[in-house]
C-alpha cells in the first residue's frame, strides 16, 4: 500500500511485479478493487500499478469540484512520480474517459490504450439524454450508497451464480462518500474528447460488452474516428466485464499488450 501527494490530495496506489508498466485505472464509485482478478494474471508478466482516483478508495474525498481533466491530471503525476515512461493503460467506464482524456493531451505519455465499457463523450444532448441524466442525478442523490450498491449488483450481476459478485458491489458501493461520488459523477457529464480522437497515437484497444449500457453500435462508430484501433465485443457480459467474464478479458488483453510489446520491439 503505497501514497504520493498531487495538488494537495494524498492518492493510494499499489504495485505488482514487473516489467513494462500497465496502469489500471477504475470507474465510477469504485476503486482498484475493480482490477482483483486481472492483477495477479497481469503481474506474472507486468508492473502493475492499480490506483484509486481522489474521491474513491483509500484515497483523499476533497470537498471540491471533480473533473475528468483532474482526475488524469492525478494520473499524469502518479506516472511522473513513479518515473514509469511510456505506459499501457487500461481504464474501465470513467476508467476509459480518463484514458481517453490522457491519450489526447499526453499522447507521449502512452504505450498503449485498452478502453473498457466507455466513451470518449458523456453530452446530455436530446430530450431522452436529459431525462436519463435527471433520473440518474436524483436518484443518485435521494438513495442511499448501499441502494444503489443493491441495484446496481442486481443489474451488473443477475445470474444466480453470481451472488457473490451482487454481495461484493453492494458492501463496496455502500463505504463510498456520497459527497464524493456525486461530484465524480458531476464531473462525467458533459465531458468530451470525442473531436480530438484524431490525436491518438498510440495502439487502442475499445472493448464493448454485448450487454453494456450503452450499445455495441457506439464503440463502433467512435472506434473509426482512433488511427490505431479495434473493437473486441464479449458476449454474456454487462458493464463491469473484468469482473463478469475475467478469463476472456484477461486473454483478450494480455494478446493485444503481447501485441503491443512485440511491434514496439520490431521498431
Amino acid at each position: 500500500m503505497a501514497y504520493f501527494e498531487h495538488d494537495g490530495c494524498r492518492l493510494h496506489y499499489e504495485e505488482h511485479g514487473e516489467g513494462t508498466p500497465v496502469l489500471l485505472v477504475h470507474g465510477l464509485g469504485s476503486s482498484g478493487l475493480d482490477w482483483e482478478l486481472q492483477v495477479p494474471v497481469l503481474a506474472e508478466r507486468y508492473r502493475v500499478i492499480v490506483v484509486d482516483i481522489r474521491g474513491h478508495g483509500r484515497s483523499d474525498k476533497p470537498r471540491q469540484r471533480y473533473s475528468i481533466a483532474g482526475f488524469t491530471a492525478d494520473v499524469v503525476a502518479l506516472i511522473e512520480h513513479l518515473e514509469l515512461g511510456p505506459t499501457h493503460l487500461v481504464g474501465l467506464s470513467m476508467g476509459g474517459m480518463i484514458g481517453f482524456q490522457l491519450a489526447v493531451d499526453r499522447p507521449r505519455l502512452l504505450r498503449s490504450l485498452c478502453v473498457v465499457n466507455s466513451a470518449p463523450e458523456v453530452k446530455v444532448r436530446t430530450a431522452n439524454d436529459y431525462w436519463q441524466w435527471a433520473k440518474r442525478w436524483s436518484l443518485a442523490r435521494l438513495l442511499s450508497l448501499n441502494s444503489i450498491g443493491k441495484a446496481l449488483g442486481s443489474m451488473l450481476f443477475p445470474k444466480p451464480e453470481q451472488a457473490e459478485l451482487r454481495r461484493k458491489m453492494t458492501e463496496r458501493w455502500a463505504r463510498n462518500d456520497k459527497r464524493a461520488y456525486l461530484a465524480s459523477f458531476d464531473a462525467i457529464v458533459d465531458w468530451g474528447v470525442q473531436e480530438r480522437l484524431s490525436a491518438i497515437t498510440c495502439p487502442t484497444l475499445i472493448v464493448s460488452a454485448d450487454r453494456d449500457y450503452t450499445p455495441v453500435s457506439l464503440k463502433q462508430s467512435y472506434v473509426k474516428l482512433i488511427p490505431d484501433a479495434r473493437l473486441v465485443v464479449i458476449n454474456d457480459s454487462r458493464h463491469a466485464t473484468p469482473l463478469d467474464q475475467p478469463q476472456v478479458f484477461n486473454r483478450t488483453l494480455l494478446e493485444f499488450l503481447s501485441a503491443v510489446e512485440t511491434t514496439t520491439q520490431d521498431h
